[in-house]
This record gives structure tokens, C-alpha cells and sequence, in this order.
């Protein structure tokens, strides 16, 4: 965690400069050192409350020392929602600072204190965003704070709906099951203000939460509203299950899908725009059950995708293997894990990174979650033929420099995506299995050629997403020592380990955990690997050949974040198997 400028004394330059400028005395200046040690905060903030010097000559003198900007953010338009979402209140009071505004990739950061460059990476970590430093009076932040977010806490989608539910639990648009659907009275009913409003605050908050699902489901005597947030579904209010067809006839208007069938599952699309006109895309699920139909919304949210691969969770030297991967002339890179477990983010980073325009990159996507300028990307679409290996045979004769294929699902897949490999170009793609070394019994298993896997096989990566600390509430925790040993650790490892525990606040929920990191198993498939792979030797002997040449399994990966105190023991334990 970063340190907290609280923590840390006041640098000596900027003191100096303070007193050659003639804004205070070294005897001010010493005083406020002693006042930062009793109490904490910045030097800005300790020269403030002290009345030693001017807080608009301070302001400018850090901005000029510093080099960046000055912002008298009392004046200008509050923070949106989703900005000030980003950072927790708490967090932004103790560091003095506070987000102004998310440009593309980069946020708007006001700083007291903007030569603490630790803090800076740290909310860079935190948010996924380069941040760019402005500063501002450690006065003006406090009090922008406590006006700003005190607003935003009054946002409670519960309390905000709640007119809006009873209006429509009081209704008349309910639709009895069994009874025949008008589809004219279905429109009616979706386009009623309160079902208007309803979905567009679910809609809005889950965007603004950084929620991944919204799950709408009906019961026999209630309807419920759930998201998922950092992979954990949490209930977030109830609807009036009366009312849940109105609901879902919404959601169906907004995605172009049939209003009148409730008899089959329908998937679609819809774009949904914020007030500050951030668009976001979701994938519609709806599927009819038991007590009605139960809607599953996807957010595909491009400006949370994250491309830059120094920010996922890779370890420096797993980083320059996967780097050196991708950037070879030929071969095959895989990625390997569960449903959910940031795959698709990783091929993402790697084909930004390889996006250029001496290269042909063509990808066949099912379905295509972000789009990417400069790359050719298809959708599979099953009910028309169009299916991967076919897609792939075709790509091959569209002068291809790099392939990504969304899913390698079986032989004939895979045996043309080998030979693309072969034949001079780079491929992409994933696959479901629980690490990197039980990739290749995968493959043998579909049909493919050990001796052809063995030539084509430049990397194999296995991950998974464990939930974070809480930046806002975590604190140093000491573990069971027996515990950490068991789980994998080393006398050493134990006793050099800085590991944390959230307490619980509004930020996470109360539940210490808030984000997520991605933990890789990186298995670069060496000469040595490939003579195990010829051999025909087990999943066990690559993972020995692996860590021998050194491969860090996930349970490693896990255990290394666990003592950075990125994460709990609990998460790792959770999400990886023992070696």
C-alpha cells in the first residue's frame, strides 16, 4: 500500500523553497514538520490549518515546483458519478485527494500533495488509469469531499427507485401466467415511466459499480435484482414480481428481441448511453424458467477494458516471457482457465499490443465483446454454418500476419490453427483447462500430433481473477503461520510477508475485498519442454519440466500477491489447488 503522506516526512527541497520564496521561516517551516509528525497530513495541509502561509501562493508554488497544473476545483461542475465511484471517500479524505474527471484511459486526479508519485501509482493500480496530477489547496479537497461524495451517498438505488416501485407494484399492467400475450399490451407496459426508469437506474448504477452481470430472476413470490461484482453475485433490491414481465418486456424492446415470445430462450444485443455520454454495450440473455422469464445482462464496457498488459497482474519476468511470445514470427500462444477468469482480457492486451499497421490481424469472436480499430473481427454465428474451423480455413486465405480464434473446441480447429502456425503465422486463442502443463493432454486428447504441438506451441498461460484487498479499509494482518505453510508458503516467505486484511467499510461492501487481479501461470514452451511434449510425457512431468525451468505455478502466483498483501490467504486458497 502506499505510503500515506500522513506517514511520511515532508521533503526537505520543497521546505527549502518555501523559505527561499520568503512564504514562511525555517522556524514555520519546523513547525510544521513537528505538526505533520503529531498528527498527520501533508505539508500543504499543516501550513494551511496553521495559518503560516497563503493558500493560493502555496498552490501555485507546488504547481510551478511539481510541474503540472493548478485547479480551483470549488468552482467548476461536481465530479460525475461514475468518477467519484472510483475512489472511495475515505480514501480520498486520508490522502487528500480527490478525482475529477476520466478522460479515455486517464483520470484527473486533484492532489495536496502532488509530489507523492507512490500515492499517484498507487490510485493508478487501484482505478486501471494513467493518472494525470493536478494540484489543488488540501482545504478545497477536504471540503469538495465532503460536498460531493455526501451527494453521492444519497444515490441508494433502493431509495431512489422507491417511488418508482410502489407506482408499479400498484398497477394494473401485471400479465397472469397462462394468460395470452398481447403483444401491444407487453409495449404499453414497458414503455410505462416507472418500467422506464426502473431499468435505466439499474442500468446506469451497474455501469457506474463496475458491476460485470445483471441478473433479473422471478420467483413463485418475488423477483429479485442481483449483480455481480468482482465475481460474486450480490442481491441489490426486489421488484414486484406482478410486475417482473414489464420488466423484462423493457429490456426486450431495448435489445431488439421478440416481445411476444416467452416460450424460448432469445440472446441479443443493446447500447446504452450515460449522461456524460459514455456508451456501454451489453449481451442479453433470456431464458424462460419455472415462475418466468429470467434476464441475464452482460456489460461490455470498452473503457474498463484493460489493454495494457503491465496493469493485469503479471509478475515483471512472466511479463517479458509473454512479451517475447507474442512478438515471435510464428507459433501458437494459448491461454487457459475457466468461464470468467479474464482470458479474454489478456488476448485483448496482446492484440493492442501487436496491432499495427504493417500487421493483418484477423480474429473470429463468439461473440466479438470489444471492438478494436485496426483489427478484422468476425462473430461466429452458428445458425448460418459459421463456425471456427471453417472461419479459420477462410482466414487463412485473407493474407493473415497474426490470428486470434476465440475458443479452440476440437480437432478440427485445433488442426488448422496448428498448421497456420507452421505455415509462418502468429495464433491466438484459449482453451478450458485447469492449468498450462494439462493443455497438451488436451490437445492430444481432440486428435492432434504431439510431434506438430511440440513444433507449433510457443506458450501456454493459465489464469484466474482472486479478489483484492480493499485499499480503503485494509490493514496489516498477521496470518496463522501454520496456515500460510500449509497452503504452500516457505519459512522465509512467511516471515518476510506483508499481508493485509479489509475490515469491512461502504466502499467493499463491507466484505474487505473490492477488485479483482489476475494470477498467471506462464509455461514457455522451451526445447526442454518440447522434448517432454515428443515424448509423450504426462501433465506431471511438464509441470516438473516447468517449474525446473522456471514456471510459477498459480498457486505461486497466488501466494506471492497473498504476501504483497494484494490479497487474502482465504482468495487464494478459494481460487487455486495445491501444487
Amino acid at each position: 500500500m502506499a505510503d500515506n503522506p500522513d506517514d511520511r516526512p515532508p521533503g526537505k527541497v520543497i521546505g527549502a523553497l518555501l523559505i527561499r520564496q520568503g512564504l514562511i521561516t525555517p522556524a514555520d517551516f519546523a513547525a510544521a514538520i513537528a505538526r505533520v509528525g503529531r498528527t498527520g497530513g501533508s505539508l500543504m495541509a499543516a501550513l494551511e490549518e496553521m495559518g503560516i502561509a497563503d493558500e493560493a501562493a502555496l498552490v501555485k508554488l507546488f504547481a510551478q515546483h511539481y510541474g503540472v497544473q493548478t485547479l480551483d476545483i470549488e468552482t467548476i461542475e461536481p465530479p460525475d458519478e461514475e468518477v467519484l465511484r472510483l475512489l472511495p471517500r475515505e480514501y480520498c479524505e486520508r490522502h487528500r485527494v480527490l478525482p475529477i474527471a476520466r478522460i479515455g484511459k486517464a483520470l484527473v486526479v486533484a492532489f495536496a500533495d502532488p509530489g507523492n508519485v507512490v500515492l499517484s501509482d498507487e490510485i493508478g493500480a487501484i482505478t486501471h488509469l494513467k493518472v494525470e496530477v493536478v494540484v489543488a489547496s488540501a482545504r478545497a479537497i477536504k471540503a469538495t469531499c465532503q460536498r460531493c461524495y455526501a451527494a453521492l451517498e444519497k444515490t441508494d438505488l433502493r431509495t431512489t427507485l422507491e417511488a418508482d416501485v410502489r407506482e408499479l407494484d400498484e398497477g394494473d399492467t401485471a400479465l397472469k401466467e397462462g394468460e395470452e400475450v398481447d403483444a401491444r399490451a407487453l409495449e404499453e407496459s414497458a414503455a410505462a415511466a416507472p418500467v422506464v426508469r426502473i431499468v435505466s437506474a439499474l442500468i446506469t448504477d451497474a455501469i457506474v459499480r463496475g458491476v460485470s452481470d445483471i441478473h433479473i430472476e422471478r420467483y413463485e413470490k418475488d423477483c429479485r435484482v442481483r449483480f455481480r461484482i468482482d465475481g460474486v453475485l450480490q442481491e441489490v433490491m426486489a421488484l414486484p414480481p406482478s410486475q417482473s414481465s414489464a420488466i423484462v418486456s423493457r429490456i426486450k424492446v431495448l435489445s431488439r428481441l421478440n416481445i411476444a415470445e416467452r416460450r424460448m430462450p432469445q440472446d441479443g444485443r443493446m447500447k446504452y448511453t450515460l449522461k456524460s455520454g459514455r456508451e456501454c454495450d451489453f449481451r442479453v440473455s433470456i431464458v424462460p424458467f419455472q415462475f418466468g422469464e429470467k434476464v441475464v445482462m452482460r456489460l461490455l464496457d470498452k473503457a474498463t477494458l484493460q489493454t495494457d498488459m503491465t496493469l493485469l497482474g503479471f509478475d515483471p519476468d512472466q511479463l517479458a516471457k509473454f512479451q517475447y511470445a507474442i512478438h515471435q514470427p510464428h507459433g501458437i500462444v494459448l491461454v487457459t482457465g475457466p468461464t470468467g477468469s479474464g482470458k479474454t482480457t489478456t488476448l485483448y492486451s496482446a492484440l493492442s499490443e501487436l496491432n499495427k499497421v504493417t500487421d493483418n490481424i484477423l480474429t473470429a469472436e463468439d461473440p466479438i465483446e470489444f471492438v478494436m480499430r485496426g483489427i478484422n473481427q468476425l462473430e461466429m454465428d452458428a445458425a448460418i454454418g459459421r463456425d471456427f474451423a471453417g472461419t479459420l480455413r477462410a482466414f487463412l486465405r485473407q493474407d493473415p500476419d497474426i490470428i486470434m480464434v476465440g475458443e479452440i473446441r476440437d480437432f478440427e480447429t485445433a488442426e488448422i490453427a496448428v498448421k497456420a502456425s507452421l505455415t509462418g503465422h502468429v495464433v491466438l486463442s484459449t482453451l478450458h483447462t485447469n492449468d498450462a502443463p494439462s493443455t497438451i493432454s488436451r490437445l492430444k486428447d481432440m486428435g492432434v500430433e504431439l510431434f506438430l504441438l511440440a513444433d507449433a506451441l510457443n506458450m501456454i498461460i493459465a489464469q484466474r481473477l482472486v479478489r483484492c484487498t480493499c485499499v480503503n479499509c485494509r490493514r496489516p494482518q498477521v496470518y496463522d503461520k501454520a496456515a500460510c505453510l500449509a497452503a504452500g508458503m516457505t519459512e522465509t516467505e512467511y516471515a518476510a510477508a506483508t499481508t493485509m486484511r479489509g475490515s469491512g467499510c461502504t466502499h467493499c461492501n463491507g466484505s474487505g475485498l473490492k477488485g479483482r487481479v489476475a494470477l498467471y501461470e506462464v509455461l514457455p514452451i522451451t526445447d526442454t519442454l518440447r522434448q517432454v511434449i515428443v515424448d509423450g510425457g504426462s501433465a506431471a512431468d511438464l509441470k516438473r519440466a516447468g517449474i525446473a525451468e522456471g514456471m510459477q505455478t498459480l498457486r505461486r502466483a497466488g501466494l506471492k500477491k497473498f504476501g504483497e498483501g494484494v490479497t487474502t490467504l482465504e482468495e487464494v486458497l478459494r481460487i487455486t489447488r495445491a501444487d
